[in-house]
Formats: structure tokens, C-alpha cells, sequence
């Protein structure tokens, strides 16, 4: 007969949602998680009593009015992307999350970071629990980032890994990642909800106590959400994602929290053999270069607070199927569908006969609307086989009635079009798609060879 599980008077919490329940089992039954409820003494470890809890004269609650509102003193990681995106640089006792793919460069950023920060004079503690010091040396030597200051560690065991920094007494930890970090203090394997949670706080709360700086490498899912327990996020100071498409070598960090700036920056960087370069303009990145072809156009795209020119090409070919291609990369193909049909019905270009290809430079991916006049001008232009001039650019979202909508951020994205040297900017001001069309047929050149047709 098989033993019955131990009962308890103490209840049972989910490490994911918090929901409690008197008995143990194994799904929650709010988050549908399996094997995220635990004894609630488990999450708390010590429970102490409120009466034996009494405030420290440093710690006494005072007027904020009497608090000195200086901001915290930044330190510069050395990598100005990442500060971008950071606001700054770094806060003393932050804790900062990166996650990121599989793959995608996260440790090949942060061994940068390391090794840029060593060069600055400060000393940096890098723990690595998934790879060897052999492995990280040699990647280090691919990248240039050997420094006499830069201390490597692979250990997989907390307390070890603490026991390095009363050693080497750095001014920068780096724990790559904490889903394979393991805690005596708390049960089970690396990367069950408790022990993320146990080696999350403890990190941070060295973080707190010393004023040291800690970034934490934190896995994802297979919907890209952060692994482990929901509260991970909730301890640190900043959290960031490091995203790109493995097709590409264009990496960005985007800032999802920060409690020490914004959240809306964002850092570029390329992949190279050599490891990870900075982009501080990654204008060419997106662009074509030659002479203008038809089924081109330039719109400026907001990643963040940081307008950049991308380039959208548009491919259209007769076909006599009675369901045209429509294939579209970089763009959303719903939005896609919706303008061939504004451009169709409002500006008089004919799609319903073509097979039509849409997508952009570099891979970068368009989600905004502010992308719709560059798409139909992109399609007209191969349709009519008419060349947009490369110092014009088109900003703006297009309604079903036709009409060129302005959009958010409009000055901004003008004044970098004006700073990048482009002299015309097709926007709401054309009033219409049909108006938008014709500002631009003095500006359209014919292809080679061609007559000279209105869009």
C-alpha cells in the first residue's frame, strides 16, 4: 500500500499566482501550474514573530521632505548601448535580469560588459554555471575581452559562488543564469520554482547589503515569457530582453522594467565572428544602396525612443490564379492585406490581378501602423514600375476611407528624416492616398527603358 503524503496544518501556497489551498497537490488550481505548490513555511524559511521586529536607528522611518533627493551615482558599463537602454549606466546595489533565447548572445553580451568594465578599473566577478572556464576563456579570446581584472568562476553551487565574492571583492557579479544555480537552503533541482526564487533573493539581498551591482542571466520560454516564478520579476530593479533573429545579426535590449530610467530605449548591437559591436546608428542597416528601383520606399520606424529609415520593397507579378500570392516578410500580412485593399478601392492601382511580395531590409520587423503610406507607395511604385526618389520617405497610417492619418511621435520621426538628408516627406499632409500618390509622380522616375506612367 503505498505511503500517504505527510498532512500539515500549515497551508500550501503556488509559487507562480499565490493561490493557497489546506492540502497538497500537484497542478494549481488557479495558474493550472504543475509542480508549483510548496509549504508555505517553504517560502518563507524563518517565521518570525512581528513583536521581536523593531526598526534600526539607520532605517527609522523619516519626512521624505527631510530625504536627499540626489539621484544614485551611475557607473558606466563602457558598453554605451547598454547604458542607453540602463539609463545611464549602472546603480550601485542593482539588480538587474537579461533574458533572452537560447543562443541569441546573452552571455557573449554580458562577457563585454564584463571585460569593459574591467578596462575601466573595476573589478567584475563573472560566475558562469553552464559553462566551463575553458569555455568561457576561450570565447573571451574570440572576443577580445581578456582583462587582468576580470575574474571567472564556474559554479553551479550559491553559497560557493558567495564565497568567491568575499574573496575577490568585486564591483560588478554577473551570474549566468539563475535557472542553474542550486541553494542548500531550499529543495529540489536547479531550476525549480523555489530554488530560482531562493538564489533570486539571496543574490539581491547581497546586492542591497554590499551596494554591489548584480545582472543575472534568467532563461525563457517557449512563449517567450521569463522562466521560473512570476515573483523573480517583481525582486529585481531592471529587467531586460535581448532579442533577434538568428537569420540576422542584428541584436537589440529592450528595457521591460527599470526602476532607474526609462523603459523605452533601446540598445542595437550586430553579431559578429568576432563577437558583439555596438550599432549607435543603425540607419544603413535598413536601407538599400544603388540607384532607386521601382517597388521601393523609405518610412522612419520608432524602436523605442530611437527613429531609424527603414526600407520597404514591394514585388508584384500578373497572375492569372483566381487567389493571388500575397507573401510578406517583416510586416504584419494582415495589415498588408488591408492596405492592397485601401490601394485597390481609394487610390486606383489595380492588386486584385497581381501576386504581391512585401518586405524589408536588414530584418527588422514593422508592427506600426505609421508603416501603411511606405507599403502602398512600395506596391504602386512596382505596379506602375515607377522609382521613388531615394531622398523621399513616407510616414503615415491609412484609414479604409483612403485618408493618410498622422502618428505618433510625427516631429521626431520628420526630424530624423531631415537630419539622415531625406528632402521630401510624403505624411498626412497629403490629406489622402490618391493625394499622397500624386505629390510623389513629379518626384518618380521610370524605370530604364520605360515610358513615364502616373501612379
Amino acid at each position: 500500500m503505498a505511503a500517504k503524503r505527510p498532512t500539515t496544518t500549515a497551508p500550501y501556497r503556488c509559487t507562480e499566482c499565490g493561490w493557497t489551498t489546506l492540502k497538497w497537490v500537484g497542478r494549481c488550481g488557479e495558474c493550472q501550474q504543475w509542480g508549483t505548490v510548496v509549504e508555505a513555511a517553504e517560502q518563507t524559511g524563518i517565521v518570525r514573530s512581528v513583536s521581536a521586529i523593531a526598526p534600526s536607528a539607520g532605517r527609522a522611518a523619516r519626512p521624505i521632505t527631510d530625504l536627499d533627493s540626489t539621484e544614485a551615482p551611475r557607473r558606466t558599463t563602457g558598453v554605451g548601448e547598454f547604458d542607453r537602454v540602463l539609463g545611464g549606466g549602472i546603480v550601485p546595489g542593482a539588480a538587474i535580469l537579461l533574458s533572452g533565447e537560447p543562443g541569441v548572445g546573452k552571455s557573449t553580451l554580458l562577457l563585454e560588459v564584463a571585460a569593459q568594465s574591467a578596462r575601466s578599473g573595476r573589478r567584475v566577478l563573472y560566475a558562469s554555471a553552464e559553462e566551463s572556464t575553458a569555455q568561457v576563456r576561450l570565447r573571451a579570446e574570440r572576443t577580445g575581452a581578456l582583462h587582468d581584472e576580470l575574474y571567472l568562476a564556474a559554479e553551479t553551487d550559491l553559497a560557493t559562488i558567495l564565497g568567491h565574492v568575499d574573496d575577490v571583492q568585486p564591483e560588478l557579479l554577473i551570474v549566468d543564469s539563475v535557472q542553474t544555480v542550486s541553494s542548500s537552503m531550499s529543495e529540489g533541482m536547479a531550476g525549480h520554482p523555489s530554488q530560482v526564487r531562493e538564489v533570486a533573493s539571496t543574490l539581491i539581498r547581497v546586492a542591497k547589503d554590499r551596494g554591489l551591482p548584480v545582472i543575472i542571466v534568467g532563461h525563457v520560454t517557449k512563449d517567450g515569457s521569463i522562466a521560473g516564478p512570476r515573483i523573480l520579476e517583481h525582486l529585481v530593479d531592471v529587467v531586460c530582453h535581448f532579442e533577434g533573429d538568428r537569420q540576422t545579426s542584428l541584436r537589440f535590449v529592450r528595457a521591460l522594467k527599470n526602476r532607474f530610467g526609462p523603459t523605452d530605449e533601446v540598445g542595437c548591437f550586430d553579431m559578429t565572428g568576432a563577437g558583439i559591436a555596438e550599432v549607435p546608428d543603425p540607419s544603413a542597416l535598413f536601407l538599400g544602396h544603388g540607384d532607386p528601383v521601382p517597388g521601393t520606399c523609405v518610412t522612419i520606424a520608432l524602436e523605442g525612443r530611437r527613429a531609424l529609415p527603414v526600407e520597404v520593397q514591394a514585388l508584384t507579378i500578373a497572375t492569372g490564379a483566381p487567389n493571388p500570392r500575397r507573401i510578406v516578410s517583416g510586416v504584419d500580412a494582415a495589415r498588408v492585406a488591408m492596405v492592397l485593399a485601401v490601394l485597390e478601392k481609394r487610390g486606383d492601382i489595380k492588386v486584385s490581378d497581381q501576386d504581391v511580395y512585401v518586405s524589408t531590409v536588414g530584418g527588422v520587423r514593422l508592427v506600426e501602423p505609421a508603416a501603411d503610406l511606405a507599403i502602398a507607395i512600395a506596391v504602386a511604385g512596382a505596379v506602375k514600375n515607377r522609382a521613388v526618389p531615394r531622398t523621399a520617405v513616407a510616414i503615415g497610417e491609412l484609414s479604409l476611407a483612403g485618408e493618410v492619418r498622422t502618428v505618433a511621435q510625427g516631429a521626431q520621426r520628420r526630424a530624423e528624416a531631415t537630419r539622415l538628408g531625406y528632402r521630401t516627406v510624403v505624411d498626412a499632409s497629403s490629406k489622402t492616398l490618391r493625394g499622397a500618390l500624386d505629390d510623389l509622380t513629379a518626384r518618380a522616375r521610370p524605370a530604364r527603358g520605360e515610358g513615364i506612367p502616373d501612379f
